[in-house]
């Protein structure tokens, strides 16, 4: 291994470790095992060091959602069970990965900041949006684009918001049945009864 890829495993590790904002370029060198001065010869500064390797990480966290998202259910599964399966299989991915997954909100906190990481992920997150679909909605044959846009976008903005809620309590982290009964409620308008007193205040 090369001073520049040992330079990119070492900021990757330093990134799941202690993250974004917290990473030198000592802990880098330190961890990689090459002198300060590599990071400049290799990358100009320890910035766009940590960028790129932001987007191996992201390319990493990539697979972990689409492994995450593969479900196997039964012909007929209504959408509030395929629903349920896959969010309690993501669930169980934060679970698993839980440094990895807390790196995408630190790069979704870089990319808010940076015109060239912007540049750089639109393309990769429009595409997450469409590669969403068939995991929201299950056989997409006949399903227009706009469709498939909506409902995939639907699914990447809850990935985001359940992953926060996720990092901040997990002790009160929504299930899969929860976030499917949730959706439920939300779609009838609240119609139906509480299940097994679900609903109630968790605190």
């Amino acid at each position: 291994m090369g001073n520049r890829e040992a330079l990119l495993a070492g900021a990757r590790k330093c990134l799941l470790d202690k993250g974004y904002a917290r990473t030198t370029a000592r802990d880098i060198a330190g961890a990689a095992g090459v002198s300060l001065a590599a990071i400049g010869y290799h990358f100009k500064s320890t910035q766009a060091l940590l960028d790129e390797a932001l987007a191996e990480t992201m390319a990493e966290w990539g697979e972990h959602l689409e492994e995450a998202l593969s479900v196997e259910l039964e012909p007929g599964t209504g959408p509030y069970e395929r629903f349920a399966a896959v969010w309690t299989k993501v669930l169980a991915s934060f679970e698993a990965d839980r440094p990895l997954w807390a790196t995408q909100l630190e790069l979704l906190g870089r990319i808010a900041v940076s015109g060239e990481l912007q540049q750089r992920f639109a393309g990769s997150i429009r595409g997450a949006r469409m590669g969403m679909a068939p995991m929201a909605l299950g056989d997409t044959d006949g399903v227009g684009d706009r469709e498939r846009w909506l409902a995939g976008s639907f699914y990447q903005a809850l990935l985001t918001g359940v992953l926060a809620q996720y990092l901040m309590d997990p002790e009160h982290a929504l299930s899969g049945p929860d976030l499917a009964e949730a959706l439920r409620l939300v779609a009838e308008g609240g119609a139906g009864e509480k299940r097994d007193g679900r609903g109630e205040d968790p605190a």
